[in-house]
């Protein structure tokens, strides 16, 4: 279980690392051709241009190799007036295309972005798009340049100060309508984190008092949001708040009582049970590898000894399941590590 909420936990933080400084598929420009302009003739010609016949388009002129067997990810919203409408769609759109990088150079990406919209849009929605788009470059481009913050990492106020400098790029780029449109959802979730952060680093605050605040929290979050994040958010806040206790030897109780605030009492029983499973399974580990131990100290032969280990393990662990899980503890005690008890 713990190796389960690691891994959650990373995740977790590692998207929010990558949403913030946007450098999962971005580049740093170091030529004309990685230029995020495109130019005004460019764009002029593609705004002029009549569209295609929809039924001859072949989408796979617009596709990356790996993007073959995929629909273009370019459901653009236009009104009646056949004006753009700016939402999360647009930005899923120009993103599609972004992802192309490094199978194709960024002038072929333009390439193929001018030459959809231009097939799929009419004026004025298409010179709307492709002035968007440009801008969008750019501000992908601005992100690169974030310099770090020389705070300390994972803390509060080195997010906080990643996405001050985001804020700021965005607003040389967008409007304020542009800006809700293309990133409301992401930042309801680096809000949502960054208050999550504030609230897990708060010294003035016990634990129980934390888990209620994460509650409350969370249940500000729009519905979707909550059914996206429940299970996630309670394993890296479980974790986080029953490390601080232990950290401070604090009292079973104060755990029931943090859990119960967090997540309620049905589920703080099964993690009761769950907690009697764990020492039992630590106590038997425990236990066999003292007998081993002793058993490698001794002075049988090393046959006798691999032998009397077999007979050790195969008394204590019936199963071969239990078997296998208890290589790892092997290992890990051979090499002088922390066993993985908590999981």
């Amino acid at each position: 279980m713990q190796g389960m909420q690691k891994k959650v936990l990373w995740c977790v933080l590692g998207f929010f690392i990558l949403s913030l400084i946007a450098c999962v598929y971005w580049l740093s420009p170091d030529s004309k051709n990685t230029s995020a302009q495109v130019s005004e003739n460019t764009a002029q010609n593609l705004a002029s241009a009549p569209p295609a016949d929809h039924s001859s388009l072949n989408e796979d002129a617009y596709h990356s190799k790996s993007q073959q067997d995929t629909e273009v990810n370019c459901q653009l919203k236009i009104d009646d007036s056949q004006h753009l409408v700016v939402n999360s769609q647009t930005r899923d759109c120009f993103e599609y295309f972004i992802t192309q990088y490094g199978e194709n150079d960024l002038e072929q990406i333009k390439n193929h972005f001018g030459k959809f919209i231009q097939g799929q849009y009419l004026e004025p929605a298409r010179s709307e798009i492709m002035d968007l788009w440009t801008r969008y470059l750019k501000y992908r481009e601005q992100l690169a340049q974030i310099q770090t913050p020389s705070a300390k990492q994972q803390d509060k106020n080195y997010f906080q100060k990643i996405f001050n400098s985001i804020q700021d790029i965005r607003k040389r780029f967008f409007s304020t309508s542009e800006i809700e449109g293309l990133f409301s959802n992401e930042d309801i979730y680096q809000n949502y984190t960054l208050d999550r952060m504030q609230i897990l680093e708060d010294s003035s605050l016990s634990e129980i008092e934390k888990a209620r605040k994460l509650k409350e929290r969370f249940e500000e979050l729009p519905e979707d949001w909550q059914q996206n994040l429940q299970e996630l958010s309670k394993l890296d806040d479980l974790h986080t708040l029953t490390k601080q206790i232990k950290a401070r030897k604090g009292s079973a109780e104060e755990l029931r009582q943090m859990r119960t605030a967090l997540v309620g009492a049905e589920a703080t029983q099964r993690l009761e049970t769950l907690d009697t499973q764990r020492n039992a399974w630590q106590q038997k580990v425990t236990s066999y590898l003292d007998g081993r131990d002793q058993i490698i100290k001794s002075n049988m032969s090393d046959s006798a000894k691999n032998q009397a280990i077999q007979e050790l393990r195969q008394q204590q662990f019936n199963s071969s399941q239990e078997q296998l899980r208890l290589r790892t503890f092997e290992t890990v005690h051979d090499q002088g590590g922390e066993l993985p008890f908590n999981y």
